[in-house]
């Protein structure tokens, strides 16, 4: 087996796991539906991966480090703060248009296993910049913007960004169930009320 048709097979392998896991999450995925997924069987699975959670790591790991890449225009010191945040609105919409539900598939493994979570977090952080909070808490303290919680509008800005992908069945089905159509949803819709949201909740000076 060539380098490359190996890669090719180990790619198949983590796409494939990345739908299952996204589905089932850590302890509701099985081997074999991962195999059945990708197409090859069991045995040429654990040729690759000795057990559902080496490639599970490999999968969450990924999904955390892509879900922070988009919060590295926080540490963007050649913008504005106030264009730090419109687009950082801009990435991580685009991001979950990619990955729906990525946010889900975070949220509940962190529900499962918090401490895992945390050691995952303080590796990635350790190679990533400044956080939202930090770059509200300086910009209030070097009188950018007047002073607001930046932990409740953190939570409302991930919030609005992430619950329409989260919800969308739901939100399917009460717009069609109310005769209405789901066309008026869009990214570009989304992006625009997420950033008057963020003008209007911050107060810059």
């Amino acid at each position: 087996m060539s380098h490359s048709e190996e890669k090719s097979t180990e790619e198949r392998i983590l796409d494939a796991a990345k739908i299952v896991f996204m589905k089932y999450g850590l302890y509701g995925a099985r081997m074999q539906d991962i195999a059945d997924m990708a197409h090859i069987n069991k045995a040429l699975l654990h040729y690759y991966f000795r057990n559902k959670e080496k490639i599970f790591d490999t999968i969450f790991e990924g999904a955390l480090s892509k879900y922070f890449e988009q919060m590295d225009v926080f540490s963007d010191s050649s913008l504005p703060v106030k264009q730090r945040l419109l687009k950082y609105a801009d990435n991580i919409i685009d991001f979950l248009e990619e990955y729906p539900q990525m946010s889900l598939f975070i949220i509940k493994e962190v529900s499962a296993n918090p401490e895992m979570f945390k050691e995952k977090i303080s590796a990635i952080r350790k190679t990533r910049g400044i956080s939202l909070l930090r770059l509200l808490e300086e910009a209030m303290d070097r009188g950018e913007i007047k002073k607001m919680d930046p932990v409740i509008f953190m939570i409302n800005l991930h919030s609005l960004c992430s619950y329409p992908f989260i919800a969308e069945p739901l939100f399917k089905h009460i717009i069609k169930a109310n005769n209405k159509e789901m066309h008026h949803f869009t990214t570009q819709n989304l992006k625009k009320s997420v950033k008057q949201f963020i003008e209007t909740n911050i107060h810059f000076i």
